[in-house]
This record gives C-alpha cells, structure tokens and sequence, in this order.
C-alpha cells in the first residue's frame, strides 16, 4: 500500500498543486496581459475559488514545492529497482517513466506559476 502512495499518489498531488500556482498566478495575468479583463471578470464570477487561491498563493507556492520535493524524492531516490518477474519488471519501468514525466510536467507548471506570480510582478 505505501509503495503504491509513493509511486501513483505523490506525482499526481505534485501535479494538481502545480496546475493550481497557474490557475492562481499565471492565467489572471496571461488574461491581463492580453486584454482579456471581461473574460478574467466573467472566469472570477463563475469560480470564485480563484480569489481565495491568489489570496493565498505563499501558502499555495510553499505545499506545492514541499509536494514536488517529496515527489523528487521518491522517483530520484537511489534505491528503487523493479522486480526479477519480466511482466512485473515491465510494468515497473513503464511507471517510473509515467513518474518522472508527471513531475517534470509539475516542474515546468510550478515554474511558470512563480514567474507569473512573483517575477512579472517586479516590473509591472
């Protein structure tokens, strides 16, 4: 059960808290930037989730790092190998792959979200 967390549950958790730096960041000012004002008004009223995730974006940018942390952890950690049995062995290697493609997926989101949030800010 705990290797089942570790390898399916915690790239995915990394995943969603990453998608959520963007909806709270980047999609406001991407919408901005672009003119978009009515259709940013008409997203707000109709998700007004979005308020409370960009009032709380430090708390938001600080779970989604500690999650990526963790999720690098237990993909990158030396001791993981998968088992003798071909069939399981293959099955194994297909969920490493999937792993570290959903935590470098996670990575560029977070990324792009404290750009947003913290870097563009500076200059506007």
């Amino acid at each position: 059960m705990m290797n089942k967390i570790k390898d399916t549950i915690l790239p995915m958790i990394s995943l969603f808290t990453s998608i959520s730096t963007l909806l709270c960041c980047a999609l406001p000012a991407l919408l901005i930037s672009l003119g978009m004002g009515a259709v940013m008004a008409g997203l707000v009223s109709n998700v007004p989730q979005l308020i409370w995730l960009s009032k709380h974006k430090l708390i938001l940018f600080i779970l989604a790092g500690i999650m990526l942390v963790v999720s690098w952890y237990s993909i990158y950690k030396k001791d993981q190998s998968c088992p003798v049995d071909l069939k399981k062995a293959k099955a194994c290697m297909s969920l490493k792959r999937f792993n570290k493609m959903v935590f470098w997926i996670s990575s560029y989101l977070y990324i792009i979200g404290i750009f947003f949030a913290y870097v563009v800010t500076l200059f506007i």
